[in-house]
């Protein structure tokens, strides 16, 4: 008798490995793209703490990201997937936020369909998304 799989099992088998490796895939991604979003969580708290420490000293909130101690990108960049800006007249019930931007140039569009932007309010702390962040 001659020892061996037959071609059934051979192709059960890759079948189950295909659904196990897809599964594996999407998750992967998803895990990704929260490290990304924790980043630039970080980023905009850092720039909700500048803000703030900028205001304390100056009477007014900055008036461009250049002029706060934080390596924030206002555009798109090859090392950053968010490019972070803020509003200072609109928003969180009138009062200024931060906000962080998914890039969706250079081959760093997001895994969902959507774009995605986050907001911080520099004065309350509250967080708002588009995404589900």
């Amino acid at each position: 008798m001659i020892k061996g799989f037959t071609l059934l099992e051979l192709i059960v088998v890759i079948v189950i490995l295909g659904i196990l490796a897809t599964l594996g895939f999407t998750q992967y991604t998803k895990v990704v793209e929260r490290g990304r979003t924790a980043e630039a969580k970080a980023i905009l708290g850092q720039l909700r703490a500048a803000e703030i420490s900028y205001n304390l000293d100056h009477g007014v909130y900055a008036n461009t990201i250049a002029n706060l101690p934080v390596d924030a990108p206002t555009s798109c960049t090859s090392t950053h997937y968010f490019w972070y800006g803020y509003n200072l007249s609109t928003g969180c019930g009138g009062t200024p936020y931060v906000h962080a931007n998914r890039c969706t140039a250079n081959g760093k569009t997001p895994n969902a369909s959507s774009v995605y932007t986050m907001r911080l309010c520099i004065e309350t702390g509250a967080w708002a998304s588009d995404a589900g962040y």
